[in-house]
């Protein structure tokens, strides 16, 4: 069975990748590895910040590994929060804040087009591979839910009447970003062809 280090300290996504993932991978946590650094995210892109935490996993462990980053993408606001969408209400990885600064930024403006995208950078046996997953949606005008976690409750996937923070773990996999770009990444595990 292949395993792999999941490069995240967020024990959200760790759960959505292990349901996602089944009993398909051995998927192991930073905290498996004993590594306890804070992996700092200084790229200017998903793809970039995506490749640091994989890079850092496989140079400083040797283990094959993936690392990830996600962004919010509001068209209105000229895709941001995007790449800073973890900080975007402050230092802290701060949710309701940045929750907070986006509603904001939005009040008034009926355009509130959107779409989560995620990257996955891949490290195997010293090779990168980089998986995406995108799906669009709205911004709502409040808070709906209390499952999810980051915007989720306030992000509502085109098709559907709830919010992320609605659906339970499975429905949100099948249908969201980290969900699909997670589906490449097996398919192409599956595949062997690295």
């Amino acid at each position: 069975m292949i395993e792999l280090v999941f490069a995240t300290n967020n024990q959200h996504k760790l759960e959505e990748i292990i349901t996602a993932v089944g009993t398909k991978f051995k998927i192991l946590s930073l905290d498996d590895i004993g590594c306890r650094e804070d992996i700092a995210e200084t790229a200017e892109t998903l793809e970039g910040n995506a490749s640091i935490k994989s890079h850092y996993i496989f140079d400083n462990y040797g283990k094959n590994c993936f690392g990830d980053d996600t962004g919010l993408e509001v068209e209105a606001l000229d895709g941001r929060p995007g790449v800073y969408s973890a900080r975007y209400g402050g230092p802290g990885h701060d949710h309701e804040k940045n929750m907070d600064r986006v509603l904001a930024e939005l009040n008034g403006t009926d355009n509130r087009k959107a779409r989560f995208r995620t990257v996955i950078s891949l490290i195997i046996d010293g090779k990168e591979y980089q998986f995406e997953g995108c799906v669009s949606g709205e911004i709502m005008t409040e808070r709906h839910g209390d499952k999810g976690f980051g915007y989720d409750p306030i992000f509502r996937p085109n098709g559907y009447h709830t919010s992320f923070a609605e659906m339970d773990l499975e429905e949100k996999n099948k249908i969201s970003h980290r969900g699909k770009a997670m589906a490449k990444l097996l398919e192409f595990l599956q595949k062997g062809d690295f």
